[in-house]
């Protein structure tokens, strides 16, 4: 028994594709796991599942996406570019744009050239509720809570205070691209690289303010039209870049006005460009950034115990 398999990424943040169009694709928690396994495995950041094609309506194609801890994202940028890529190199279809599905987003990506995809990520959902961000006294205080401007300021307290090392007060955005993310601009002087992100981020993220878990990513403003970027994933930790995070990183600094229009974010893996006017309420968020096919492979399943 074997399973065949595409290895492709976006900046860096790599992807198993399975093509499940016409043979069946069980995603158990074994066989995810082993797909993401860099040692035992194939080793990636998520699976892509590209399911059949739905048989009416104006959807093009259903994918699902697996983290590596076998839960289920509801949006992928990265993933919407690789996704967009397999299915025009396998001639699955021919139209240079797609309207894309997944557990929670209906998304529409443009395909610009061999290696370049538009995806249209968007209006972003600032509202508590629809992040969603719940009010709780367990280990922190709010200080301040802006739904309007998706500026939130909370304390952390005790133990958690001290994980952190020492930094009491938080200010961050929280919006909703189909994922929740909680969204941390640097202090002037901050420099992204010695940031303790992999300290900081899972302590924010296991925070209860978050009821369904959250991407936390960690922004550098250098100029109105250049950021740094790193994001640590729910479900993934941190990655080379994450599409959807970067989109939220985005949309908070340009909802504060430190971004331009357009702009550029650079991450551990590649650069991705944005476009996004939140004064116009017709205005989409869109992403452009590469997609890369690395190579195909079958995984012997024999070779494994699969429960």
């Amino acid at each position: 028994m074997s399973l065949s398999f595409t290895k492709m990424h976006g900046c860096g943040n790599d992807f198993v594709v399975i093509d499940a169009t016409t043979d069946a694709f069980v995603p158990t928690k074994a066989l995810l796991q082993l797909l993401t396994d860099r040692r035992f495995g194939v080793g990636c950041d998520q699976v892509l599942v590209l399911e059949p094609k739905p048989p009416a309506g104006d959807i093009d194609f259903v994918f699902r996406i697996f983290n590596s801890d076998a839960t289920e994202a509801g949006q992928c940028g990265n993933g919407a570019r690789a996704i967009t890529r397999f299915i025009r190199d396998r001639g699955l279809s021919n139209k240079d744009s797609l309207v894309l599905a997944t557990r929670s987003v209906i998304m529409r990506a443009s395909f610009l050239s061999p290696g370049l995809v538009e995806v249209d990520m968007g209006t972003p959902r600032f509202e508590p509720k629809d992040v969603p961000l719940a009010r709780v006294e367990a280990g922190i205080d709010w200080l301040e809570w802006d739904a309007e401007g998706a500026n939130h300021l909370v304390e952390i307290k005790g133990e958690l205070k001290d994980e952190i090392k020492g930094r009491e007060r938080v200010l961050f955005g929280a919006v909703n691209l189909g994922n929740p993310h909680a969204v941390i601009i640097l202090d002037q002087g901050e420099e992204i690289e010695s940031f303790p992100v992999h300290v900081f981020g899972p302590v924010f993220q296991d925070l209860p303010i978050f009821p369904e878990g959250v991407n936390v990513g960690f922004l550098q403003i250098i100029s109105r039209k250049e950021a740094r970027l790193r994001v640590f994933e729910r479900g993934s930790g941190e990655t080379l870049a994450c599409g959807s995070g970067a989109s939220a990183a985005f949309s908070v600094a340009r909802r504060r006005g430190l971004l331009d229009d357009k702009s550029v974010l650079h991450l551990r893996g590649g650069d991705l460009e944005f476009s996004w006017d939140p004064s116009n309420p017709e205005s989409r968020l869109l992403m452009t950034g590469p997609a890369v096919t690395v190579f195909e492979g079958t995984l012997s399943l024999s070779d494994h115990i699969l429960a």
